[in-house]
């Protein structure tokens, strides 16, 4: 298991193949396979235990007191940090999307009710919030990953913030809000220009 976690950490989760794995603890492939299921198995275990690293240790970071903005610039130095990682883990579900998904929203709803303790938010409220903010985390951290931004701490605050405050103050992501999708306004837009 530590092999198999460091490897993901370091390569991503490509990197664990019973061969590769079995490499690099100096073994043959048979206790890998005595142990776990099958690689998928050994594969969701290493998710565990990433997950609580990131919830034990990464997520807790605190930058400027606010734990909402604290974890979304936890997130953010993950993904500069570990981009192959952040990248199998959040951009291409290869640990199973709805598993990343919830464990974060999990995280997220913590931190608002910290940052926020009598806020009166209804659930649907405070899930727009998390997702609103882990959409911006997202894009900061996979610009950042990739080098094409250069963004100093400050900044990434004051955006983080600001959309803090615009989905408290204007409820985006609200059933109540016309409910056209993306595609459906993109088709609206092309067929407006093409007039």
């Amino acid at each position: 298991m530590d092999v198999a976690y460091k490897m993901a950490i370091e390569n991503g989760v490509d990197s664990l193949t019973a061969r590769k794995v079995a490499e690099a603890a100096d073994c043959s492939t048979q206790p890998i396979y005595l142990e776990f299921k099958n690689m998928n198995d050994l594969r969701q275990q290493v998710l565990a235990m990433i997950q609580d690293k990131l919830q034990s240790k990464v997520f807790e970071e605190s930058f400027t007191g606010d734990p909402l903005i604290d974890l979304e610039l936890s997130y953010i130095h993950f993904a500069a940090k570990h981009p192959q990682l952040f990248r199998a883990m959040y951009v291409e579900g290869k640990f199973g999307s709805a598993n990343i998904s919830d464990f974060s929203m999990e995280i997220g709803l913590k931190k608002l009710e910290e940052s926020y303790p009598e806020n009166g938010f209804s659930d649907e409220k405070k899930r727009n919030i998390v997702t609103g903010s882990w959409i911006i985390a997202t894009g900061i951290g996979a610009l950042v990953a990739t080098g094409m931004i250069e963004i100093n701490q400050e900044q990434m605050v004051e955006i983080l913030t600001a959309q803090v405050n615009d989905f408290i103050l204007n409820d985006r992501f609200s059933e109540s809000q016309e409910e056209s999708t993306f595609e459906e306004k993109e088709k609206r837009s092309i067929s407006d220009m093409l007039g």
